[in-house]
C-alpha cells in the first residue's frame, strides 16, 4: 500500500520535479506509515531517487514509450498503482503530467486534485491545499475515494534529502495498441539552453522590446542568471519568438522561483499563467502597467537602459563572488 509517484525523466535523466515529488511523497508516506514507490519510463540510473526517500523503483523499458503518449503513460502508471496497491498516486503539475493525471484517475476510479501546494492538511479525511481562481486564492479539497491522485505544483515543496537506497525492479507492462493511434513524426529539441519547464529563473519579454532584433539583451540576462527565455503571447503571434517560448494561461504555465517580465504590460491571461512564481519582477516604462500590481519588485524605466546595466552589475557580482 505504498505511495506511488511517477518520476519524469528526459533522455534517461530525472527532471528536478521527479526529485521534488520523491521528497513530497516521503513525507506523505511517513504520515501514513508506509513506503514510497516510483515508476519510471526509460530512465537509466534510478539510484538518485533513493536519496530523496524512494524505497522501490519500478523500471519500465519500452522503445514504444520513447516519445511521450498521455494514454500509454497513464496506463503504465495505472498498472504500477494496481501492482503496488497504492492508495495515493502523486504526479507533478508539468504539462505532460497534467495531461496524464486525469486519465490515471479515471482508470483507477480515483478522485483527482491538481495544483497541490502543500502536504495534506490531514490524511483521514484526506484534505489537500490547492490554488484556485488563477492562483489568486487557495482552497481545501477533500478526496473521499479509496484511491487518490494528486498533482503537486512545481517549487511548492522543494528538495529534501533522505537516507536509504531505492531497490530497482524491472516492470513489464501491457501496452494497448489503441493508445498509439496518434503518431509523432518529428520532435525538435533545443539543446544547450535551460528549458522553461525545468528553469528556476525565467526571463520573459513582451512587445515593449519593439522587435526580435532586440532580444540579444534578454539572452545576455538569461545567460548570466542561468535562466530560461520566454515571451508573451503577442510576441509569439507576431513571429518574433517561437511559440515554444510563449508563457501564460494560454501558453506554458510558469512556477519558477524568479520571473522577470521585461516590456510586458500584463494581460490577465499572462499574469494567471505566471502567478505561481515565487518572486516576480517587472521592468516597464508604463508605471500603470497591470503587471506592477502583482510584481514583488518593479522598475519603472526604459528596458534598453535598465537591462544592460542589470547584466553588467550581475556580471560584476558574480566575478566578485567566484
Amino acid at each position: 500500500m505504498s505511495v506511488l509517484i511517477y518520476a519524469e525523466s528526459a533522455e534517461g535523466k530525472f527532471k528536478k520535479v521527479a526529485l521534488e515529488l520523491a521528497s513530497y511523497a516521503k513525507k506523505v508516506a511517513d504520515s501514513l506509515g508506509t513506503t514510497v514507490t516510483a515508476v519510471t519510463v526509460n530512465a537509466s540510473d534510478v539510484s538518485e531517487l533513493g536519496k530523496y526517500g524512494v524505497d522501490k523503483v519500478l523500471k519500465v523499458s519500452n522503445d514504444k514509450l520513447n516519445t511521450f503518449n498521455a494514454k500509454a503513460y497513464a496506463d503504465v502508471i495505472k498498472q504500477a498503482a494496481q501492482k503496488e496497491g497504492a492508495k495515493v498516486v502523486v504526479l507533478s503539475s508539468s504539462t505532460d503530467s497534467l495531461y496524464t493525471a486525469p486519465i490515471v484517475a479515471v482508470g483507477l476510479e480515483a478522485g483527482f486534485a491538481s495544483n497541490v501546494v502543500a502536504l495534506p492538511e490531514s490524511t483521514s479525511p484526506f484534505v489537500v491545499k490547492r490554488t484556485a481562481f488563477s492562483n489568486k486564492a487557495f482552497n481545501l479539497t477533500e478526496l473521499t475515494t479509496e484511491v487518490k491522485v494528486i498533482a503537486v505544483a512545481k517549487n511548492s515543496f522543494g528538495l529534501v534529502e533522505a537516507t536509504g537506497a531505492a531497490a530497482a525492479e524491472d516492470f513489464a507492462v501491457t501496452l494497448n495498441e489503441g493508445d498509439f493511434g496518434l503518431k509523432v513524426e518529428n520532435v525538435e529539441k533545443v539543446s544547450g539552453q535551460v528549458t522553461i519547464a525545468d528553469a528556476d529563473i525565467v526571463v520573459s519579454g513582451g512587445r515593449g522590446l519593439k522587435g526580435p532584433e532586440n532580444w540579444k539583451m534578454l539572452e545576455d540576462l538569461a545567460e548570466v542568471l542561468g535562466a530560461a527565455l520566454a515571451c508573451s503571447k503577442p510576441v509569439s503571434d507576431l513571429g518574433w519568438r517561437s511559440h515554444e517560448e510563449h508563457v501564460g494561461q494560454t501558453g506554458k504555465p510558469v512556477a519558477s522561483n524568479l520571473y522577470i517580465a521585461v516590456g510586458i504590460s500584463g494581460a490577465i491571461q499572462h499574469i494567471a499563467g505566471v502567478n505561481s512564481s515565487k518572486v516576480k519582477v517587472a521592468i516597464n516604462t508604463d508605471a500603470e502597467a497591470p503587471f506592477f500590481k502583482v510584481a514583488d519588485y518593479g522598475i519603472v524605466g526604459d528596458a534598453f537602459q535598465v537591462v544592460p546595466q542589470l547584466v553588467e552589475k550581475l556580471k560584476e557580482f558574480k566575478a566578485q563572488n567566484s
